[in-house]
């Protein structure tokens, strides 16, 4: 018989308990904020389903009630510096981290301090959607941010704000504050991909998160026991070697001590620490009628669960040891339910029998597109060059090792910079050498990863909003971007907007074309196309290495979020770059007009400038080149295209990829929105087929597009402008 051999977790993994000495030996002072706190945050929770069953809500109203035991217990206590983010269901780790900030030792029997008075009107604003909110109402209910108080913003996406946090803790521990971030997300967040794969970045890299699980046993009205067969949650963190903790989360006082042992433990360097709080909303997922009413729960469970609310089980005790009298209760609860109506009557008022918003309480209309990005500020009065116009000497330079110079030249002059990917700190720069010497240069700053890019991403995006350190991110291939959508389309792309306009995202994605390499339909594709329909990334892509030193140096001075793109054809090609100057810019927004002519405008990008020239040259063609640089709809060069179009009267864009990705489909209906007077006939385009591109070497090249296939749409443009090429077919493209 083999023999067996019992293993066990790495890291311990306990429940917590208290009993009635543990309430006894507590302090008062602890206690009676820990009153305060959930007294407060259950008559505001009170107030917006009140406001939300009037219609005055719109969208979700998602309640923590019955929930705040967990939330002021992990937050009474931590320090102003530290920092939380939550899901949806996130209005009760807000206002507790918000009060902590504004009232701490909150008092349940002193009056309301005009801070804390605004932190609930500003709050109750924002849910309601109104100007006077923290995001002018763009968050709502579950989007809520306050970056001063430590509160860096609830989540709509089920554990997408979990790696965000993490980027919150890599900032804590390279700056060596000691300070921690918490991350609160339920039972329904832990089986999601991003939330584990954070769990194990998390632990690898030793970063001070707390992974906070709300169990309040349904996800909607799918239980836990449905949904996974290890239903203490907790053993969640067992897997990454990660202590763990379960605990009764309508016990206040056992939540603030399980968060006190994972708080030595984050803050002594020792990693990250999981706590699984038993809690139970006593509504439903949305609204104010509780789950029996839908059937997924009894009416018997949810007075059992009643019976043991934390603020009721708080207040006895400070009776029973005579801090507090009923009174003393009474009158609490009173205070804060006036409060709210006082917040409440500064956004709504009665008209008949009704009661409305405020008309003027809404955000102005014209704020509806404010703050997608920034204003590129931060890039005046930094040197611009361009090539043709260089004075000083120039050197040749393969274009991958200008992308390793400018990297290693940032990151000797600004300790701010980090880079992480797959690989890049190994095989000499990584799998194409783009990173080369910045490992040996930079060992704490140039990070390999595990694979996990929506992990990475996400923490990569959690340290850009901290706004301390500015990360650099490599996707080995664009493709992988899916794997992270969530992280870069919902919470990269929109968060500036998201949260008001005020939330710089200072981050650059480095990624490559890589058609024509053999790997097939997973790691071909342009990524263009898909990120120009995401309005919060700006978007370059070089076609030299001069140009990509200017553009990377901007990306990297820039406070929006960045996708470089890059190519593999273009990797070992060599062009001329400064020689000893790797400090200028080229702006965004500036395109470059390659090749003169008066025939025909060809716009295109990255390799492709250098087969359309190639193309032209070959039919010797008075056709006009224009590297647009600069792909995002606000970096587009409107001036030089512009002015080749009225020039012209002729455009064709090129570009590589799939037709079904294409970046020209929205770039040829807004000249022609723009320009249809100075057309002669629509704007002709060259792209690849419609599938990707595959493994077979024949079909891959039939996929995508190359000089034949500009030479072809060169001939059908010139054709249908009356003009055809000698010698050329004119058919359709």
């Amino acid at each position: 018989m083999p023999e067996t051999i019992a293993l066990h977790p790495a890291a311990p993994w306990v429940e917590l308990k208290t009993n009635e000495a543990d309430w006894a030996a507590a302090d008062p002072a602890l206690l009676k904020e820990l009153l305060a706190q959930m007294a407060l945050i259950r008559a505001f929770e009170e107030k917006v389903l009140e406001l939300a069953g009037e219609g005055l809500v719109h969208g979700p109203a998602h309640s923590s009630i019955g929930q705040e035991g967990g939330a002021a217990g992990s937050i009474v206590g931590l320090r102003p510096t530290d920092q939380v983010n939550g899901s949806h269901r996130g209005h009760h780790q807000f206002l507790a981290k918000a009060l902590a900030y504004v009232a701490p030792g909150l008092d349940p029997t002193a009056p309301l301090s005009d801070d804390t008075h605004a932190l609930l009107h500003r709050s109750l604003a924002e849910i309601l959607g109104l100007e006077p909110g923290f995001g002018h109402g763009r968050g709502g209910s579950m989007h809520l941010r306050w970056g001063e108080a430590g509160a860096i913003g609830t989540n709509a996406i089920v554990g997408g704000g979990v790696p965000l946090a993490a980027g919150a803790a890599f900032a804590h521990k390279r700056a060596g504050t000691g300070d921690v971030a918490i991350s609160y997300f339920g039972d329904g967040a832990v089986n999601i991909g991003a939330v584990l794969e954070t769990m194990n970045l998390a632990a690898a890299w030793d970063l001070p998160l707390l992974f906070f699980i709300e169990n309040n046993g349904y996800a909607v009205a799918t239980t836990v026991e449905e949904a996974t067969r290890e239903t203490r949650l907790s053993g969640r963190g067992t897997g990454f070697g990660i202590p763990s903790f379960k605990v009764d989360g309508m016990d206040p006082l056992a939540v603030h001590l399980a968060t006190q042992e994972a708080l030595k433990i984050m803050r002594a360097g020792q990693g990250p620490a999981v706590i699984e709080a038993d809690v139970y909303r006593y509504f439903h997922q949305n609204g104010a009628l509780p789950g029996s009413a839908f059937g997924y729960r009894t009416k018997e469970e949810e007075a059992q669960w009643r019976a043991r609310d934390p603020i009721k089980r708080t207040g006895a005790a400070l009776v029973a040891r005579g801090v507090l009298t009923q009174d003393d209760l009474d009158a609490l609860t009173e205070r804060a339910e006036a409060a709210m109506a006082d917040a409440a009557a500064k956004l709504v008022e009665t008209v008949g029998n009704k009661r409305r918003v405020m008309p003027g309480m809404w955000p102005d209309v014209s704020f509806v597109d404010e703050g997608i990005r920034g204003d590129l500020s931060e890039l005046s009065g930094r040197r611009g060059e361009e090539e043709a116009t260089y004075r000083g000497g120039l050197a040749e330079r393969k274009f991958v090792d200008a992308i390793a110079d400018v990297l290693h030249r940032r990151f000797e002059t600004d300790e701010r910079f980090v880079i992480m990917g797959e690989d890049i700190h190994k095989l000499k720069g990584g799998t194409n050498g783009a990173t080369r010497g910045l490992a040996a240069a930079f060992p704490d700053r140039c990070l390999g990863t595990p694979i996990s890019e929506g992990a990475f991403a996400g923490l990569a995006g959690g340290i850009a909003m901290d706004g301390r350190y500015r990360p650099i991110i490599e996707f080995m291939y664009p493709d992988f971007m899916w794997v992270a959508a969530d992280p870069v389309f919902n919470q990269i792309g929109k968060a500036r907007h998201m949260f008001g306009a005020d939330v710089p995202v200072p981050l650059v994605l480095r990624t490559k074309i890589a058609m024509g390499t053999g790997y097939g339909s997973q790691h071909s594709l342009d990524p263009a196309g898909v990120f120009a329909t995401s309005p919060g990334w700006r978007i370059v892509a070089p076609s030299t290495p001069f140009d990509y030193i200017g553009l990377m140096n901007a990306a990297l001075a820039c406070e929006d979020p960045v996708l470089v793109i890059e190519h593999v054809d273009l990797y070992q090609t060599s062009g001329a770059i400064p020689d000893g100057d790797l400090d200028y810019i080229i702006p965004f927004g500036k395109a470059k007009v390659v090749r003169p002519g008066r025939e025909l405008t060809i716009l295109t990008y990255s390799a492709m400038v250098h087969r359309s020239r190639e193309a032209v040259e070959e039919l010797g063609l008075d056709a006009e080149i224009i590297d647009l640089r600069s792909l995002d709809r606000a970096g587009l060069d409107w001036d030089t295209i512009g002015e080749s179009i009225r020039k012209t009267n002729n455009v064709l864009i090129v570009e590589q990829g799939s037709l079904s990705t294409s970046y020209g489909g929205f770039l040829a209906d807004e000249i022609q929105r723009r320009y249809l007077d100075w057309l002669d006939q629509p704007v002709q385009r060259v792209t690849g087929k419609i599938a990707s591109p595959t493994i077979s070497k024949v079909l891959e090249r039939a996929a995508f597009a190359g000089k034949e296939e500009v030479i072809a749409g060169l001939a059908v443009t010139m054709a249908a402008k009356g003009t055809p090429l000698p010698g050329m077919p004119s058919a359709a493209l």
